[in-house]
């Protein structure tokens, strides 16, 4: 492997950066070890390049040009998750998820790998991600292979075993897509009920907006029966948290300032999400986009506006009436909640107000599931072993469901559960507000 360029290697007098991100946060780092316990691949693997520590090392290595991107300090890097566990115990306050994010981009920019998978980082970051019709199309194609029965064929036949590579894993995955009047847009407007609080924004997103529209539209009626006027703009499109985990960079830059022109336009006082992933990434858009002159200030105020839907909602008490559920649950807390935007108390919050409602602790509730955006798809053996981990404390707790508040989490853990035959549920919090107020 060659030597860093000069365009890689730290010249005195300068910031540490990789790929023009700067990288200064890993001087914070002590090394005093407490991350250690904390993170899922150190846990299981137990090498000190798999942990934070070992990873921050690295990064502040290749910023300094005393190394280069072998395999293995690719290796080691892209076995991240990204869960950001190590931020919520660092004592010194290290930017991890921003850190390893510029790594990330470095690897792309420097090891983009073949044919096959530049193509396919295409297809999915540039054209499905970034075109909401081009989304639609693939989910349209998507649900007749559902609907049709071939995917039920191809499973039950272990046709889908024959699949070049983590193929077989990536189809596993697939979500349940709706029919075609499910996926209809959100409506533009939403009008509060009862006494009038306000007025307020929903992301709809990408995949969740084809894949997961009723966790959409139960989003809008719940913040409608708690007195917000709520907006969705027709023109909003992807928020780039998938492009900048994944290191592309420079199309996040671009969704993240087509996102704050759309929502700027809103005219609201708070936009709420209900994706834990695209929560945390736009609340760091004053970050992302420090270096833009436009584009600075007006994204540190966009990312102060910015509410993870449990956030918003537990400000207040819960209006009523609300029907009784007798129902026991868990609460898995997605990482880009409790670990990205430090939302814990919040969810439970929430579920503690519902009437006939029994919550049962998670052991290791915080710990990550393994989907980690694209993780699972990317990394599906490190990703199998973190679900399998999951799925064993979620079974024994005894719950009928599982709540969580991201897509990535339920379509994960849904996999597990139905891989071991368990008949437990796995629901998006926002589904179980919804129910409580008579919503399907």
């Amino acid at each position: 492997m060659p030597h860093p360029t000069a365009e890689t290697a730290l010249t005195p007098g300068t910031a540490l950066q990789l790929h023009g991100l700067s990288v200064e946060g890993v001087n914070q780092c002590v090394h005093c070890g407490l991350c250690l316990a904390y993170c899922p691949t150190f846990s299981e693997l137990g090498t000190e390049m798999d942990s934070p520590r070992g990873r921050i090392f690295l990064i502040k290595s290749l910023a300094e040009g005393r190394i280069g991107l072998t395999d293995s300090t690719v290796e080691h890097l892209s076995l991240c998750l990204d869960c950001r566990a190590c931020e919520t115990v660092c004592p010194a306050g290290v930017p991890y998820g921003r850190l390893i994010e510029a790594a990330k981009a470095e690897i792309e920019r420097t090891r983009p790998g073949g044919l096959l998978r530049r193509a396919f980082r295409w297809a999915n970051f540039g054209l499905l991600l970034g075109r909401p019709r081009a989304l639609a199309a693939a989910a349209a194609a998507l649900r007749f292979y559902q609907a049709a029965g071939v995917q039920r064929f191809v499973r039950r036949t272990g046709l889908v075993r024959l699949l070049p590579g983590t193929l077989p894993a990536w189809e596993a995955l697939l979500p349940t897509v709706p029919r075609a009047s499910e996926r209809a847009p959100l409506s533009p407007y939403t009008p509060a009920e009862g006494p009038r609080r306000g007025r307020v924004a929903v992301l709809t997103g990408c995949v969740q907006a084809v894949a997961f529209g009723a966790h959409n539209r139960a989003t809008a009626r719940v913040l409608a029966r708690n007195g917000w006027d709520v907006v969705a703009p027709p023109e909003q499109g992807c928020c780039g948290a998938l492009n900048a985990h994944g290191g592309d960079h420079a199309r996040a830059l671009d969704m993240a300032r087509q996102t704050i022109d759309v929502f700027e336009r809103a005219d609201v006082e708070a936009v709420v999400v209900n994706t834990s992933g695209c929560g945390a990434h736009m609340k760091a858009y004053g970050a992302l986009l420090a270096a833009d002159p436009a584009y600075a200030e007006r994204a540190r105020r966009f990312a102060a506006s910015v509410r993870d839907l449990s956030e918003f909602l537990a400000t207040e008490p819960l209006r009523g009436p609300l029907t009784a559920m007798p129902l026991t649950v868990t609460y898995h807390d997605p990482c880009h909640v409790v670990h990205g935007q430090k939302i814990r108390s919040a969810p439970r919050q929430l579920l503690a107000q519902l009437p006939g409602l029994r919550v049962v602790d998670l052991p290791e509730s915080d710990w990550c599931c393994g989907s980690a955006g694209i993780y699972n798809l990317t990394q599906p053996d490190m990703a199998a072993r973190l679900l399998r981990r999951k799925v064993r404390h979620v079974i024994s707790t005894g719950a009928e469901a599982v709540v969580t508040a991201n897509p990535g989490c339920i379509l994960q853990i849904q996999q597990g559960l139905r891989e071991v035959g368990s008949p437990i549920k796995v629901l998006h919090l926002v589904e179980l507000l919804d129910r409580a107020y008579g919503g399907a």
